[in-house]
């Protein structure tokens, strides 16, 4: 997920040109890049800020996420 250009926030995947989804505000932009990651069967939301550097990453299950917790609660 990236800033728009023309304002907004894109949802994108890596090495794409376009983008998947295009919102208003970066919750709502969140929300739709975990949905769509979701349901091509998990992997890693990357969220960026408008600097355009990543400022946050989120693993989908069924991702594998290389940290896993180590509280198996």
């Amino acid at each position: 997920m990236v800033p728009g250009k023309n304002g907004g926030w894109d949802v994108r995947a890596p090495g794409a040109s376009r983008a998947s989804a295009h919102t208003r505000t970066q919750a709502e932009a969140t929300d739709r890049a975990r949905d769509i990651v979701r349901n091509a069967g998990g992997g890693e939301v990357r969220i960026h800020g408008r600097d355009g550097r990543l400022r946050d990453s989120d693993t989908v299950a069924p991702g594998n996420d290389p940290n896993p917790p180590r509280d198996r609660r």
